[in-house]
């Protein structure tokens, strides 16, 4: 690294720097200006590539009290906690006192006077994060392969390489003769998305590690996810971060053994406690001071609120970057007419069920009305094939497409078994996750295929009426034992099924296969290798880009709007509802969206009657065939 950036290798010396220079003007304001300093530093343009990641750089590759990044949620939010803002320390020979500086720490110097009266206490606050559930591999690789870092492993061992991703670091279980570091997730096997250029042999590290992850439950929300989480420590401003929040936070690195040794002492003293006098259970302390080693310390000094978390966009607002805007503007048109041949081509030649999942696909919870949540637009695409891995393979296909997806299987034992929500464990004083802690714009794709006959216990019908709720209001009820809180979310639900799903949804589509392929896995292999990453990343910026446009409704249109309205149910007063219009209204503006137009135009709003009208008629069609489907 360059002199200049000793800011990413010593930031605790810039902050000492500055409160070094505050004890001769106590009005200077030291704090925030230490603040501001990183958050200029990072305003420029390559200065994020240089941070290293630890979403991407195992724990033992990163050197201790560096500045580091955290791509993250929101899992938990600890009680704040007191520790030493100043304090002095002497010196045993010369007995000379000097103030030092506490903020940004774990751990004191040695030689601290405890009596001393220029002690200053301080409140931070703690909160757990994890990586984002159900990141997508493309995204995980397109921002390791952004980063310029160059990092070298904290042992005296010099590696062939410098980076190496925790995919990669999990692999290595299948080489016994290589030592390792102990992984920080829960292992399962995982498709590997690698990348050549990014990914590259080396030479294992010897481990000096001896504790084992295994035993320690990191809570992450969604079963077989990989990387570290974190205790991320909050000094300022700590009121503006909301549980489930998705941030990139830009801190310093403590991964002190003095930590773990502090740990084991408070555990061992608890057992000779009146349980009564101790103010903190084993289990709470075990939860709240686990072994540095495996979940790392990070003392925030900037945090990145994510809104998208796709890499290929500018990490600067949209509207704050007209020139990719209009740019991506300009192609929307023709991105989804190639987005909708390929979406065609998987859905087995269903054109207009195409139509229907782009829609879906960038649909968004914009504003709430009351209780209603505005925007979304949940799918039911039934009449999925359930001979083959169909929608297992149509769930791979849009995981390529968008930043963060999770695929339910709502087999009996799933839904008899599966926690769903979050439940507050009062004992280790936790907030113990569930697979529906989800990140905003998550795609959920509920894979109803899998619904065998049987008999829904207790938490079965628990977990539907949660997941009938999510789609509904868009909210999840944490269970906190004595009382119920609600969270508002933003979650896509896609609903795959062989007939109408047994859960509520905005719009259902009947899939109408225009080919029958042999084998649907390898049609469906074959249709998405033909797909360049460019090709993809085009797709992806587009989704994403889609999301985010403002909309609105001209007074004239909505005037006609209202006038077709009256028309139609002066012919038939049955022939069109209030919910019935809310939903084309949603189609109208998604449809607008999707051709990159943020106002409704009379064109746009005739387009959407008609795509309306061809699904209601398919359904009708289905009813005359089946007439046990509602």
């Amino acid at each position: 690294m360059p002199s200049t950036h000793d800011w990413i290798d010593n930031p605790l010396g810039v902050v000492e720097g500055m409160f070094a220079g505050s004890q001769t003007n106590p009005n200077s304001g030291w704090e925030a200006k230490a603040a501001d300093f990183f958050k200029d530093k990072l305003k420029d343009k390559e200065a994020h590539t240089w941070v290293p990641s630890l979403n991407d750089v195992p724990l033992h590759y990163l050197k201790p009290n560096s500045l580091v990044k955290f791509r993250c949620l929101i899992q938990d939010m600890f009680d704040p906690e007191f520790y030493m803002g100043v304090y002095e320390t002497i010196d045993p020979s010369t007995k000379a006192k000097v103030l030092r500086c506490g903020k940004y720490k774990d751990v004191t110097e040695c030689g601290v006077d405890l009596n001393s009266g220029n002690t200053v206490t301080a409140e931070r606050q703690t909160f757990y994060c994890v990586p984002i559930p159900g990141e997508s591999p493309w995204v995980k690789e397109s921002y390791g392969c952004s980063s310029q870092t160059r990092v070298v492993p904290s042992t005296s061992y010099v590696p062939s390489r410098q980076k190496r991703s925790y995919e990669e670091d999990d692999d290595m279980d299948t080489q016994p003769q290589k030592q390792r570091e102990p992984h920080n997730g829960p292992q399962s096997p995982t498709e590997l998305h690698g990348n050549a250029d990014c990914k590259r042999q080396e030479t294992e590290a010897p481990s000096s590690q001896t504790t084992s992850a295994s035993h320690l439950d990191l809570n992450f929300p969604l079963p077989g996810e990989k990387g570290p989480s974190c205790l991320v420590k909050v000094y300022e401003q700590w009121d503006s971060f909301k549980l489930n929040d998705t941030l990139e936070v830009y801190g310093v690195l403590s991964v002190s053994p003095a930590l773990s040794a502090l740990a084991e002492e408070k555990d061992a003293s608890s057992l000779l406690l009146d349980p009564a006098e101790c103010m903190e259970t084993a289990e709470e302390q075990r939860v709240h001071s686990p072994p540095a080693s495996l979940v790392p310390r990070l003392h925030m000094l900037y945090a990145k609120p994510l809104p998208h978390n796709n890499p290929l966009l500018p990490s600067a607002a949209l509207e704050d970057n007209g020139a990719f805007l209009s740019s991506t503007l300009g192609e929307m048109a023709s991105v989804r007419t190639e987005l909708l041949a390929y979406l065609t081509h998987v859905l087995l030649g269903d054109a207009l069920a195409a139509e229907y999942l782009i829609l879906h696909l960038i649909s968004t919870v914009y504003s709430r009305r009351d209780v209603l949540p505005l925007g979304k637009f949940t799918l039911n695409l039934s009449g999925c094939p359930t001979a083959s891995s169909y929608t297992e393979r149509l769930h791979q296909i849009i995981q390529q497409l968008v930043p963060c997806s999770y695929r339910l299987s709502m087999s009996l034992q799933n839904m008899n078994q599966l926690q769903l929500v979050p439940k507050k464990d009062y004992v280790a004083n936790r907030l113990v996750s569930g697979a529906l802690q989800l990140a905003r714009n998550t795609s959920l794709f509920l894979d109803e295929t899998q619904l065998e006959q049987g008999q829904l216990d207790t938490t079965g019908v628990r977990n539907i009426t949660t997941l009938g709720n999510l789609i509904s209001w868009q909210k999840v009820d944490y269970d906190f034992n004595y009382h119920q809180m609600e969270f508002p979310c933003n979650i896509n639900v896609l609903i795959a099924s062989e007939g109408r799903s047994l859960l509520p949804s905005d719009c259902q589509v009947r899939l109408q296969p225009q080919v029958a392929p042999p084998n649907v896995e390898e049609y469906l292999g074959a249709v998405h290798t033909v797909q360049s990453s460019s090709q993809l990343n085009k797709f992806r910026i587009y989704l994403s880009v889609a999301r985010t446009l403002d909309y609105s409704i001209s007074d004239e249109v909505t005037k006609a709007v209202e006038d077709d309205f009256v028309d139609m149910r002066k012919d038939d007063p049955q022939s069109i509802s209030a919910e019935d219009l809310h939903r084309l209204l949603v189609v109208a503006r998604l449809l607008s969206l999707s051709l990159g137009q943020t106002t409704l135009s009379r064109d746009g709003w005739m387009r959407a009657k008609h795509i309306e009208m061809l699904r209601t008629s398919r359904t009708e069609q289905q009813k005359s065939v089946n007439g046990n489907e509602p």
